[in-house]
């Protein structure tokens, strides 16, 4: 089921990634590259990443604020500095990342990313600004097991989803079963759980990672390659080759003065101080900060969804064919289709022609979704009403929309209120799915403090209680108001 929808997040993606690049070999203003022109006009060099990738980049807590940091990020810094404009990072799932700059989300894309000549098809990449070669992470207790990539053989290999690693792992160890995973966090956890024997990453990453977990031993992947697969470079939309020029000057310096070595030692300090308080209690602004943005999520979701389900349920009933088959054929469809893939439709499909802000492509998506199914809803509650109601109301003379609005409607909602009650709460839960582009929900803030703290299982545990108070307290609410309606009744 897994590789079901991740074949089916992948096709979304590749949608989306055309859509692009044929807006851009149709649009005029294509033609010639303001790449560089636009940056500066904008006064903002605008960066993708995926901040779970220490010493590359990672965020830390410092002051009860959330920031991105790690050698990647310094990097930018230094090209961002160079041009004379801002910095502006946002961040993603790695599997996003180049399909963010493909679609104009971003002016370039940075993570640890090998320019390998099958990427090179599809964006501009930089000079390599640094190579670190390739290594496995295994449990500390399997170290006589696996003391070489030869002993690996046969066994279960983790690594990154879209990356080098999984790549080479498939074709280079015989007999291995690779997993995929967006999170390398996530990849770490399942190494440590035992879920897999070892995890393919770069070796930089898996030195930091060994530095600061005793658990974690690390062994020489024992792969020869070219500098384009252990090199590290930046990624910009295909054309832009006056913004890669620019960058171009800024490394020249960086590798001149070795200035990576500078923000390797500098990544490993934040490393260190990450490790000294790993309480979930010194993580609750990141906790609450999730919650906030969870709740204004399914608050505005809540509210646009019930609006357009009014509106799709009253179409249901129109006399008008046109109608009734625009309302079934959206239905149909928003219910036949998977939330997440509506969610990366939404900000990375329809963000080719207006470059929509990642939250509020979550919330157009969340209520696209849930218009549709609050819409059967209300037509059921309609549809409840006995038809003596619909009689007497027609004795009286009223027309048929106050009919809808005095008579139908009031009754249909007291029907359908534990229904309605049912969704909101699946709306909750539902949100958390808005964390794949970016948004900082729940989901997204559970993330940081896993890979801050290095601990796989509290910070979810955490998550859990947060999500049931959510619903629970919603439930008892949702509950004091039907009875009060049936009371009222």
């Amino acid at each position: 089921m897994k590789k079901k929808w991740k074949a089916i997040v992948q096709i979304v993606l590749m949608v989306a990634t055309l859509m692009a690049i044929t807006l851009s070999q149709t649009s005029p203003a294509s033609a010639a590259d303001n790449s560089l022109q636009r940056v500066k006009q904008r006064g903002e060099l605008i960066m993708v990443t995926s901040p779970d990738y220490p010493p590359y980049e990672f965020q830390v807590n410092k002051g009860g604020k959330s920031r991105i940091v790690g050698m990647d990020i310094d990097v930018a810094k230094k090209v961002a500095k160079d041009l004379g404009v801002k910095l502006v990072i946002k961040s993603m799932n790695f599997d996003s990342l180049l399909v963010a700059i493909q679609t104009g989300k971003a002016d370039m894309a940075i993570g640890g990313i090998n320019p390998t000549s099958e990427r090179r098809q599809s964006v501009d990449f930089s000079d390599i600004y640094y190579s670190g070669g390739q290594s496995f992470l295994i449990n500390s207790k399997d170290v006589n097991k696996y003391k070489s990539v030869k002993n690996l053989r046969g066994a279960t290999i983790g690594a990154q989803t879209g990356t080098l690693q999984y790549g080479l792992a498939k074709k280079r160890i015989p007999g291995a079963t690779v997993k995929g995973m967006d999170k390398s966090t996530d990849l770490v956890l399942a190494l440590k759980t035992n879920k897999i024997d070892a995890l393919g990453i770069e070796k930089p990453s898996a030195e930091a990672y060994v530095k600061n977990d005793p658990s974690l031993k690390m062994i020489p992947s024992g792969y020869h390659l070219n500098k384009n697969d252990v090199g590290a470079a930046i990624a910009f939309k295909k054309g832009s080759t006056s913004l890669v020029n620019a960058v171009n000057k800024s490394i020249v310096q960086i590798k001149k003065h070795h200035l990576t070595d500078k923000y390797l030692a500098g990544a490993g300090k934040y490393m260190k101080v990450n490790t000294v308080n790993t309480s979930m209690f010194h993580y609750w602004t990141y906790f609450a900060k999730g919650v906030e943005y969870t709740i204004l999520i399914s608050v505005v979701s809540t509210f646009f969804g019930v609006l357009l389900g009014v509106i799709l349920a009253l179409m249901r009933f129109s006399k008008q064919k046109w109608l009734r088959g625009l309302a079934i054929s959206y239905t149909e469809f928003i219910r036949g289709t998977p939330l997440m893939v509506q969610v990366l439709f939404v900000y990375f499909g329809i963000g080719v022609v207006v470059n929509i802000p990642a939250l509020i492509s979550g919330m157009i998506a969340v209520s696209l979704n849930s218009g549709a199914y609050v819409a059967e809803i209300i037509r059921g509650g309609i549809n409840s009403v006995a038809k003596g109601q619909t009689e007497a109301a027609e004795s009286l003379g009223l027309t048929k929309r106050d009919m809808m609005r005095y008579v139908i409607l009031p009754q249909a909602f007291k029907n359908i209120w534990p229904a309605l009650g049912n969704e909101f709460i699946s709306l909750i839960k539902e949100s958390s799915i808005v964390s794949i582009i970016g948004v900082t929900d729940l989901i997204y803030q559970l993330n940081i403090v896993r890979a801050d703290t290095y601990r796989g299982v509290m910070p979810i545990f955490v998550a859990m209680v947060l999500y049931f108070l959510m619903t629970f307290l919603l439930t008892r609410l949702l509950n004091y108001y039907e009875g009060k309606m049936k009371h009222a009744g």
